[in-house]
């Protein structure tokens, strides 16, 4: 069912309402813009599906009110990236989610699971995914994409119950809930300009001056990439950003000299040399640092790669993906003594991290039985 008007849309969050259990999946555009654009949003209830459709309709506010419901679970398949565009489209943050994706995890599936394999792997149905780089902001949208589009939620309320029924005879519900938690932290959908220079490309080859002259521009640019409503790179690309921090022109004409700014505006060139000239200004002592890991020795990779075994081994026992409870990284802090490790608390630990500090004591051990790794 195609939704393009407000009182069919008043109409059918009526009926949403009776429903405890929604699934929820969006459509949008984010190349071209800095803030996503929410071009669909699809709802599935055990009755009915529904595409919504967000550019011809105004007020989207009685979606919201479902989406704020907390009597009413909203099941995603892997939400990171639907939350975000919902915050930033719909100013409301769904609650509570289930994400599909991430319980599979925590049911022996593998890491990252797409939704064309759930479906196949809990209904049997192959989903044919042809449309998956349709421009959703062109209207009219033709029924193949309305089918496809609502496709998308169409079984998860029945895969969230078969899902949770498992979790609980598995007693994984407890292990599951702290990362939906987690996941939808609205927190986690905040900017702070002044931080955007730890996500920039290449930053570990900066030093600290360099890295407190990112901080400036890159707060620059995020502000002015929001403002605009464009991407940051079509603003200022990370490599010249890089260059930039590198050269630390402090006049207009110097910093016109590096490639790939000509695009830039003379009020822009006027900013940059700005804030350059004020991460050059910054006492040492606020320079920004960015954690490297250094490079690990050998005898430290052959111990990471033994507690790997042992912890593919222990996912394989327990059904539960091996990123999920823990990557190498995770490894390297937990042998490092990182007191914030995920191995030491939590279900993490119980599952994985006491038997890893059994590895590290010599109090366990491994041995090939049979062909395969085992234990001793």
């Amino acid at each position: 069912m195609y939704i393009c008007k407000a009182e069919e849309l008043e109409s059918f969050c009526d009926r949403v309402r009776r429903h405890r259990v929604i699934g929820v999946d969006t459509e949008f555009l984010r190349e071209r813009t800095y803030h996503p654009k929410l071009c669909l949003v699809q709802v599935a209830t055990s009755e009915e599906v529904a595409a919504i459709d967000p550019l011809l309709i105004e007020d989207l506010s009685p979606l919201a009110a479902i989406f704020e419901d907390s009597s009413i679970t909203k099941v995603f398949h892997a939400c990171d990236q639907d939350l975000e565009v919902i915050s930033d489209g719909m100013g409301c943050m769904p609650t509570p989610v289930f994400d599909t994706q991430l319980a599979a995890a925590f049911l022996g599936h593998r890491m990252q699971m797409g939704l064309g394999a759930l479906v196949q792997a809990y209904e049997g149905v192959h989903l044919d995914k042809a449309d998956g780089l349709t421009d959703w902001s062109r209207r009219p949208l033709d029924d193949e994409q309305l089918r496809y589009a609502e496709e998308d939620v169409l079984y998860l309320p029945k895969i969230y119950k078969t899902m949770m029924d498992d979790l609980i005879s598995r007693d994984r519900l407890s292990w599951l809930v702290p990362e939906l938690e987690a996941t939808c932290d609205p927190q986690r959908f905040t900017r702070n300009p002044r931080e955007a220079y730890v996500h920039l490309k290449r930053s570990s080859t900066l030093t600290r001056r360099q890295l407190a002259i990112a901080r400036e521009v890159c707060a620059w640019r995020e502000a002015c990439a929001e403002r605009r409503n464009l991407p940051r790179k079509w603003v200022l690309s990370d490599e010249v950003v890089v260059e930039v921090c590198r050269r630390a022109p402090r006049t207009p004409d110097r910093l016109m000299r590096i490639r790939g700014t000509d695009q830039l505006s003379s009020k822009d060139v006027h900013d940059v040399v700005r804030a350059v000239r004020n991460g050059v200004a910054c006492d040492p002592v606020e320079y920004p640092y960015i954690k490297h890991r250094p490079r690990p020795t050998a005898e430290l990779d052959s111990v990471i790669d033994l507690m790997y075994a042992m912890l593919r081994l222990i996912a394989d026992t327990c059904g539960v993906a091996v990123p999920l409870i823990a990557t190498r990284d995770d490894l390297y802090d937990f042998v490092g003594g990182d007191a914030s490790s995920p191995l030491r608390s939590g279900w993490r630990h119980e599952v994985a991290g006491s038997r890893l500090e059994g590895l590290l004591a010599g109090e366990v051990g491994l041995t090939v039985k049979d062909g395969r790794v085992e234990m001793l």
